[in-house]
């Protein structure tokens, strides 16, 4: 029980989500912008790798479960088994995996899972079965999802205002675009470029935070 209390908790102050991308940035690479970024206090950590090995993602999530230390929440995207295998802090679903409902009777509570969703009743669904959290999005155009096109502002105030369970606005979000979401309530973001490919992961990451953090306090 104290351990799921703590977890939420640190869910609920979350502002920040980092995306370690495998199609952007070379295991070595992502391994020391997880260093930087947990040292600049980022919220959350998600391996997203859809070429690897097993092996290979299990070697990875081991070297950066020993710097989380259980401080930061580490996810790995789709792979539910590598999630439990790894001792990892949680899974992140897209519309097209594993159902939620299966995944929470394979993991149980104490295990978040967050899912990615693009309508309002995506993440009414998601809510209603038990996801610990949403990544909502694209909001902007994104080389990750090139085929998407950028959510209707009015979409993303509403899943905001009234969606209980944490959201994070996700999709080619920068510190240039940053203050349209700011403007509209957004006050989680996930993000991956923007970090993993900037000059100064540590300076990027609390920019960020310093910029969404301002939302979360005026709301």
């Amino acid at each position: 029980m104290r351990f799921m209390l703590l977890r939420k908790m640190s869910l609920n102050a979350a502002r920040l989500y980092l995306i370690l991308d495998r199609g952007v940035n070379s295991y070595e690479d992502l391994f020391e912008i997880a260093k930087k970024a947990i040292a600049a206090d980022v919220d959350i950590i998600q391996l997203r790798d859809k070429r690897g090995s097993v092996q290979e993602i299990l070697n990875f999530s081991k070297r950066v479960l020993g710097i989380t230390k259980g401080r930061v929440p580490y996810i790995i995207n789709d792979r539910v088994d590598l999630a439990m295998v790894s001792c990892s802090s949680g899974v992140h679903l897209g519309q097209d995996d594993v159902p939620l409902a299966e995944a929470r009777k394979v993991m149980g509570k104490k295990i978040l899972i967050g899912v990615s969703c693009q309508t309002f009743a995506h993440a009414q669904k998601a809510q209603d079965n038990g996801a610990d959290y949403i990544g909502f999005g694209s909001v902007f155009k994104t080389l990750t999802k090139p085929g998407r096109q950028p959510l209707d502002t009015e979409l993303l105030k509403r899943v905001f205002k009234d969606i209980r369970i944490p959201v994070f606005a996700i999709g080619g979000i920068n510190l240039t675009n940053i203050v349209q979401l700011r403007n509209i309530g957004v006050d989680r973001i996930a993000v991956c470029r923007a970090v993993c490919k900037a000059e100064n992961i540590e300076k990027a990451v609390k920019q960020f935070k310093v910029s969404v953090e301002r939302e979360a306090v005026s709301r």
